[in-house]
């Protein structure tokens, strides 16, 4: 499967492909789980926050990459990530596949590739994170068959 850079022509299916993956999590999972006052305060517009945030992953000049997996009908998934040159460390802050294309290894090529320029950039660590929910029980078990060590973190919500 290609790998490219991001281009801008990819910012709009990017954006589309964050919203159709996440939206189990923050619909199904998280918003039932939370509540809704708990969800509005932190969760209300995360479409919108997704369309802002997506739109400023890839910023090489703040050592922000991209890079999108291209299948025959269209854009199969993408990972953006982060190096911090001083601390020699990068960090994987999107991974998003397609439904269709998931199972197929593109998760485990994108992330891969991410480790490869990571690396290239001189980075000697990565951190890659994920919820401990059933919804991302598949990323973690991409991370660790990655030979990355999981180190759990407990967030709690209580409406007020």
């Amino acid at each position: 499967m290609p790998i490219r850079a991001f281009v801008p022509d990819d910012l709009a299916p990017l954006t589309e492909l964050t919203i159709e993956t996440f939206r189990p999590f923050y619909e199904d999972s998280f918003r039932p789980l939370v509540g809704e006052v708990v969800f509005a305060g932190l969760h209300d517009d995360w479409r919108g926050d997704y369309r802002k945030q997506i739109a400023e992953l890839h910023a090489p000049e703040r050592h922000a990459y991209v890079a999108v997996a291209d299948a025959e009908d269209g854009i199969a998934g993408y990972v953006a990530w982060t190096v911090d040159p001083a601390r020699r460390t990068g960090s994987v802050t999107h991974l998003a596949v397609a439904a269709r294309h998931r199972h197929h290894r593109v998760g485990t090529t994108l992330c891969e590739h991410a480790f490869a320029q990571m690396r290239m950039l001189g980075a000697q660590s990565v951190e890659i994170g994920t919820g401990g929910d059933s919804f991302h029980a598949p990323a973690r078990a991409l991370y660790e068959s990655l030979g990355c060590t999981p180190f759990p973190v407990t967030y709690y919500y209580r409406e007020l």
